[in-house]
């Protein structure tokens, strides 16, 4: 059975802010109109998650609700996870491997450079960077298939549908 794997990564943030740590770092207004932007495409594309985890830093809160509301998903069937914010690669594959088996698409939000390792790893690093040389700048949002279970992912287990960036969602 195939499953699906989106990964977000979090909407532009605010530096010019008096948020006492870089975890309440608010989005910046960029950031507030490209979430529900970012939203509104996957709804067009059907990209509807079963199971949606997210950071709970304050811009990865503000991106998945601001996505979350385009899609009709309510905020109370997000899982906030620790384990995402400042996760490598290790923690983030466990935090996935915690899915629900039941779920067939599944969206991780989050912050790099965390999940463009996750990515990488996921698909084996067979993938080219673009010419500006990030791979999931914010509100990215990355489209895989995995053919096996939560439960057993690991590295090299998917493969890239679509990498989408925001920037390019202006219509939406």
């Amino acid at each position: 059975m195939s499953r699906e794997l989106l990964i977000l990564r979090h909407a532009k943030s605010a530096w010019d802010t008096d948020a006492p740590t870089d975890f309440e770092r608010p989005l910046a207004q960029r950031g507030r109109k490209a979430a529900p932007r970012v939203g509104r495409w996957m709804k067009s594309q059907s990209l509807v998650p079963d199971y949606v985890v997210s950071s709970p830093a304050e811009r990865a809160k503000q991106t998945v609700c601001g996505v979350c509301e385009q899609l009709g998903v309510s905020p109370d069937q997000i899982n906030w996870d620790s384990r995402i914010y400042g996760g490598g690669t290790a923690s983030l594959l466990s935090v996935l491997r915690d899915a629900p088996a039941n779920a067939n698409r599944v969206l991780i939000a989050g912050h790099n450079p965390g999940l463009e390792m996750l990515l990488l790893d996921l698909c084996n690093r067979q993938m080219e960077i673009p010419d500006d040389g990030k791979l999931m700048p914010t509100a990215a949002l990355a489209h895989l298939e995995i053919e096996i279970e939560w439960c057993d992912l690991k590295r090299g287990a998917a493969r890239l549908l679509s990498l989408t960036r925001s920037r390019s969602l202006q219509d939406y």
